[in-house]
C-alpha cells in the first residue's frame, strides 16, 4: 500500500486530466450521497410503498395530472394537483404526524411535493421510486376514474 501512496504524485503528474475527471467523479457522488441523507424524506420502491400502506395506512397523494390519475392511480390515493399543491391546507395539515407517500407519473414532481411537506413541517414523509412506472412495471394493480380513497 505505502508503494501505491508513493508513486501517486508520479501519476497524478503524468495524468492530469484523468485525476482531475477522478475527483470530479468523487465530488460528485459525494455530494449527491450527502443531498440524499439530509433531504428529509425517504425513496420507497413499489414493494417499501406497499408495506408503509398496509402497516402504518399511509396517506397517499398523487400530484400528477388529473389526465395521467383517471388513466391509472394506487387505489387510495388523492388527487391533488400540483399546481394546487398546498402542505398548509387544513385537510393535509391534519396529517402533519401521519406517515404520507407522495406520487407522480415519473418522480420527478413527487419529490418537489415531499421537499415542500417535510418545510411544513410533516415529520414522515416518503416518495415512491420511479413514480407510477415503477408500480406498473413491478406489475401491481391499478384503479382508474376519478375515484380517490380516503
Amino acid at each position: 500500500m505505502s508503494e501505491i501512496l508513493n508513486r501517486l504524485p508520479e501519476f497524478i503528474g503524468n495524468h492530469p486530466f484523468l485525476s482531475l475527471g477522478f475527483i470530479g467523479v468523487l465530488a460528485a457522488l459525494i455530494a449527491s450521497e450527502v443531498g440524499r441523507i439530509t433531504r428529509g424524506y425517504k425513496a420507497l420502491t413499489p414493494a417499501g410503498l406497499t408495506q408503509l400502506i398496509n402497516r402504518n395506512n399511509a396517506l397517499l397523494i398523487d400530484v400528477s395530472s388529473i389526465q395521467d390519475f383517471e388513466q391509472g392511480h394506487i387505489a387510495g390515493a388523492r388527487h391533488v394537483a400540483m399546481s394546487q399543491f398546498d402542505p398548509e391546507n387544513k385537510d393535509l395539515a391534519k396529517a402533519r404526524e401521519l406517515p404520507v407517500a407522495v406520487y407522480c407519473k415519473t418522480g420527478q414532481t413527487s419529490a418537489t411535493a415531499a421537499k415542500r411537506l417535510k418545510k411544513a413541517g410533516f415529520t414522515d414523509v416518503s416518495t415512491l421510486d420511479g413514480g407510477l412506472r415503477s408500480w406498473i412495471e413491478a406489475q401491481l394493480p391499478l384503479a382508474k376514474g376519478r375515484n380517490s380513497g380516503k
